[in-house]
């Protein structure tokens, strides 16, 4: 794929400087992080192997490596986050090495890592599909890329809520939550990016606030705020927000008064090419019985004859 081809979305420097922001008080907002890399490493404790080399790439806080803390067979473990101020927080957290490095560009050289793990980085990617290229390229053969990404269907309430405030106040709309991936596409991109035995799957959460200022204050201590080239370069207004929160609480308002905010969280896992240990598709045309016969069916002509 060449420069040409990748269509740019986010602000790049603009996601780093969300996230240097966030980093010092990242630990007061990371239940999301914490809740998702705690589903990961229930994924990773299905898996009966060992992974001594692990990065964790995009780490936040180091929640990722709070997560795998108890298990087995991890002997190193590396934070990288495109953040200086993320990777330092992990690191001091954990105890781990860190670095800051940007996911379109990793510093990696191949079968670096038996395993890489992603919690909740890599949607403000442009190129994904060329970062799960370079992630596939940095696993030794047979080692596994595991993520998980915010899906197209996240925050859905204040995607409405603001449009419709915006709509009735400014007669036309802008880009105020940044485009997301859908699960087909997300599995498509694995295949794209050569990993054997791909597989992706979802999981919805709900969470509960006592109103919208609540999720604006925590998804902008997340450094999760608005990053896309196509945002808006004024303030919003007072006004307007106060709108789009009380389109909120009219829209979506519990009957204890709360207001829930969905994130739809893509699990992603695939693992780098290894024919020696992984099972190979049978050669075309090598079956030894007819679909036809396994279904107890007749099996109807077409009519057109190979070459």
């Amino acid at each position: 794929m060449s420069d040409a081809d990748i269509m740019t979305l986010f602000d790049r420097r603009l996601v780093r400087r969300h996230r240097d922001r966030a980093g010092a008080r990242i630990a007061d907002h990371d239940f999301l992080f914490r809740e998702v890399a705690d589903r990961l490493a229930e994924r990773l404790d299905l898996i009966r192997r060992d992974f001594p080399h692990v990065l964790d790439l995009g780490s936040h806080g180091g929640e990722m490596a709070a997560a795998l803390g108890g298990r087995s067979g991890i002997r190193h473990l590396t934070h990288a986050d495109l953040s200086p101020a993320m990777a330092r927080m992990a690191a001091g957290t954990t105890g781990n090495p860190a670095l800051a490095a940007d996911e379109e560009a990793l510093p990696f050289a191949p079968g670096s890592f038996d395993l890489i793990v992603s919690n909740l980085s890599l949607h403000w990617v442009n190129d994904l599909p060329g970062a799960l290229i370079q992630a596939r390229q940095a696993l030794r053969p047979d080692g596994l890329f595991l993520a998980a990404i915010f899906g197209g269907d996240t925050l859905f309430e204040l995607r409405r809520a603001l449009m419709e405030a915006e709509m009735e106040m400014m007669g036309g709309v802008s880009p105020r939550i940044s485009p997301m991936a859908g699960l087909r596409d997300a599995a498509g991109l694995l295949q794209r990016a050569g990993f054997a035995l791909p597989v992706a799957d979802m999981d919805t959460l709900t969470v509960s606030y006592p109103n919208p200022f609540r999720l604006l204050a925590d998804l902008r201590g997340m450094g999760e705020t608005n990053a896309a080239l196509s945002r808006l370069r004024r303030p919003t207004s007072s006004a307007l927000m106060a709108r789009a929160a009380e389109r909120y609480i009219e829209l979506f308002q519990e009957a204890d008064g709360s207001v829930p905010a969905t994130f739809e969280i893509i699990f992603l896992a695939g693992w780098a090419p290894d024919p020696s240990r992984q099972q190979q598709p049978a050669r075309r045309g090598s079956a030894t019985h007819r679909l036809a016969d396994a279904l107890n069916s007749v099996e109807q002509p077409t009519g057109i004859k190979p070459h």
